[in-house]
């Protein structure tokens, strides 16, 4: 019994390990070699366990799709939310962001940009949606905003742009709930009722 538990302990560990090397460095900086020895093991258990990086990668990053739920309450609420759970939020296992964008890092494989354009798709696109409604060009609208939401992501973490590094939630505030409005047509509180 031992034995099963350290083999699911070690399996555990290097996905935890990969999840933090992929976030960090993308599919291609990262090494088999470099996950095993962040885990305290042999490549060779890499292999046996996942049968390929690419293995190791699709498992860790399954693993980390079905962590990251889209934050509950009245619609007009989200863009605030999101604003949180995107760009400010500590994704301490993903090393700090939310692990949309640090998937975007890998997002030159096939398979990673496919789950990617699904997650948006399916996830936060379909539900943002709701706020144009009633515009021709709602998908349009939708669309736009959720590329502003990711772009702060990206060059606040991944860029690391000096401005937007250093502004907080509510520095931010109030022109996510101006460009929401503007794109929706509808008032957009600052921040979520709590």
């Amino acid at each position: 019994m031992a034995q099963k538990r350290d083999r699911e302990a070690t399996r555990a560990r290097l996905l935890e390990c990969a999840r933090l090397r992929f976030a960090r460095d993308g599919y291609d900086g990262t090494s088999v070699r470099d996950v095993a020895g962040d885990a305290g093991v042999d490549a060779a258990l890499v292999f046996r366990y996942f049968g390929s990086k690419s293995g190791l990668f699709s498992e860790a990053m399954a693993t980390s799709s079905g962590q990251v739920t889209l934050p509950a309450g009245p619609v007009e609420e989200l863009p605030a939310k999101l604003l949180r759970q995107l760009v400010f939020e500590d994704w301490a296992e993903y090393a700090g962001e939310h692990p949309l964008i640090a998937m975007l890092r890998s997002a030159g494989h096939d398979d990673l940009r496919a789950r990617v354009r699904q997650q948006v798709c399916d996830g936060y696109l379909g539900t943002l949606q709701q706020l144009a409604e009633g515009h021709e060009d709602a998908e349009l609208r939708t669309e736009l905003f959720a590329a502003w939401l990711l772009g702060i992501g990206i060059l606040r973490t991944a860029v690391g742009t000096p401005t937007l590094t250093q502004a907080t939630e509510a520095d931010l505030a109030p022109h996510l709930a101006a460009v929401a409005q503007a794109l929706f047509g509808r008032p957009i509180p600052e921040a979520p009722e709590n």
